[in-house]
């Protein structure tokens, strides 16, 4: 029998692949250290352990989300106004 969690497990890795292309490293760097956590975490058979697992993905996706959005916003702000403010 095919564990429940195994597409939101799938869905997460591909999401956090996707937003890792635009990584301050690196994309070869980020998928390095992706693969290596989901590797680490691969003989987790515990649905409550795997969804403690796919939540705190979760929680990195939007912190990547601010850290590309912080980016984005410093380098508009660098772009259109005065150094002096």
């Amino acid at each position: 029998m095919a564990n429940p969690l195994r597409g939101e497990v799938i869905k997460l890795y591909k999401t956090l692949l996707y937003l890792g292309r635009e990584y301050p490293k690196g994309s070869a760097y980020f998928r390095g250290c992706l693969k290596s956590a989901f590797v680490k975490n691969k003989d987790v058979t515990d649905p409550e352990k795997i969804r403690k697992l796919v939540d705190r993905g979760d929680y990195v996706i939007k912190e990547l989300e601010a850290l590309y959005f912080l980016r984005k916003y410093r380098a508009m702000k660098k772009r259109y106004y005065d150094p002096e403010e």
